[in-house]
């Protein structure tokens, strides 16, 4: 609650955690599956003569590590916005899971 200067006084409606994901969370996502759909098109790119064996080895290698990174880097991001979004809730004075009275 905070009070104008003309003396009116400002409710601050409560604030609610939020449960999509942010952007960021959603491009490392995309950029996870990207990763995986190449690596998919591995055997495609070797049939058409584009990569040699130790190439396709060498990627396919490349790719799933970059994917799985990507993907515990878009949970990560995601549980720490969450765990923000908690904390300013709780802080704000609605009930979320911060404060500990859950209405998850």
């Amino acid at each position: 609650m905070t009070v104008q200067h003309d003396g009116r006084v400002h409710v601050n409606p409560p604030q609610e955690v939020e449960g999509a994901p942010p952007t960021r969370s959603k491009v490392m996502a995309v950029l996870a599956a990207a990763a995986c759909a190449a690596c998919c098109a591995l055997p495609f790119l070797i049939a058409a003569g584009l990569l040699t064996g130790a190439g396709a080895a060498l990627a396919q290698n490349v790719l799933l590590g970059a994917a799985g990174l990507l993907m515990a880097a878009a949970a990560g991001a995601w549980w720490l916005h969450r765990r923000r979004a908690a904390r300013r809730a709780a802080a704000a004075g609605s009930s979320g899971c911060a404060d500990g009275s859950c209405s998850c």
